[in-house]
């Protein structure tokens, strides 16, 4: 192989990683959008029922899979890791309504990054967390100034954050005994528990057919095109400089919030943003080499997907 073919083999799966976390953050930005009519519960619904449709469609878990037996009693990890999907999306959702866009998304990385620390006890963790501990300090509401942030959203964000790291971890058991149909039925049980507070929360507003839309366009561009595109990416890059990648959402969502909702942040906002985007960047780099061989065996099965 050529030196400009290697360039291309791994510049191509880079743009697609991050035209999906656009994707991701500009569906965030229009979901947002949606809440004066059914209100972040049934947005959360939309989201859940539409993106299973989509999973549904293209990932056939009803399809009988010969090489790989479920362990007995794996219905229980699957049912957890649909219900921690549930919880994830609800809770951000939540904190978006008073939260900025890239805050949130910095205070939800809390989640994760803490899983990706706990593989490893070495001294350089705690210069990441050290980081994370400054940015928390900057992020959160505990200084009072015209830029404070929603004690109440922050911890919805933080809630996710704790749902996204359980998704991790159960999503490791729901993957290793049902492989990629775990994605499409773990969103079913997120989906037959979402929909019903969604319901309960917009009422018949949920069914207007003027919404459905822009509640397709957020399934689209929040679940099946992104999952799809970092599904290609995940196959072609390594583990470090995926999650390295990664580590730059909290600022795409910062971006797509100033440029789609007109939202703006303090300097000590962005030094928190900024702080929380070294830490996972760090964190990724540094991670055990071990460690990084598992993840991408996971992420390779279609299991730890970005929500």
């Amino acid at each position: 192989m050529s030196l400009k073919d290697k360039k291309s083999s791994v510049l191509i799966p880079v743009i697609l990683l991050l035209v999906a976390m656009l994707s991701i953050q500009g569906g965030a930005s229009l979901a947002k959008t949606l809440f004066p009519a059914v209100g972040a519960q049934g947005v959360t619904a939309y989201r859940l029922f539409l993106g299973t449709i989509i999973l549904m469609i293209f990932l056939r878990p009803w399809r009988k899979q010969t090489t790989r037996t479920p362990a007995p009693g794996a219905r229980w990890w699957l049912v957890a890791y649909g219900l921690s999907l549930g919880g994830m999306n609800l809770l951000f959702y939540m904190s978006l309504r008073t939260v900025p866009l890239g805050i949130a998304v910095a205070l939800e990385f809390i989640g994760p990054l803490a899983v990706a620390m706990c593989s490893s006890r070495r001294v350089v963790d705690f210069l990441w967390i050290g980081l994370v501990i400054i940015g928390l300090g900057l992020l959160l509401p505990l200084r009072q100034s015209v830029n404070g942030i929603d004690p109440v959203g922050a911890c919805y964000a933080l809630g996710a954050g704790f749902f996204w790291a359980l998704y991790i971890i159960f999503g490791q058991r729901a993957g290793a005994n049902y492989g990629t149909r775990s994605v499409a039925l773990g969103a079913l049980v997120a989906t037959i528990i979402a929909v019903p507070i969604g319901v309960a929360h917009a009422g018949s507003d949920l069914f207007a057919l003027s919404l459905l839309p822009v509640a397709i366009g957020v399934a689209i561009l929040s679940t099946a095109l992104p999952y799809s595109l970092e599904m290609v990416a995940l196959t072609r890059l390594p583990a470090q400089t995926f999650g390295t990648l990664t580590s730059l959402e909290p600022a795409i969502g910062a971006l797509s919030g100033l440029i789609f909702l007109n939202e703006t942040l303090s300097w000590m906002q962005w030094m928190g943003l900024f702080a929380v985007i070294v830490a996972s960047m760090g964190a990724s780099l540094t991670i055990k080499r071990k460690a990084k061989l598992e993840t991408v065996e996971i992420e390779k099965g279609g299991v730890v997907l970005d929500k």
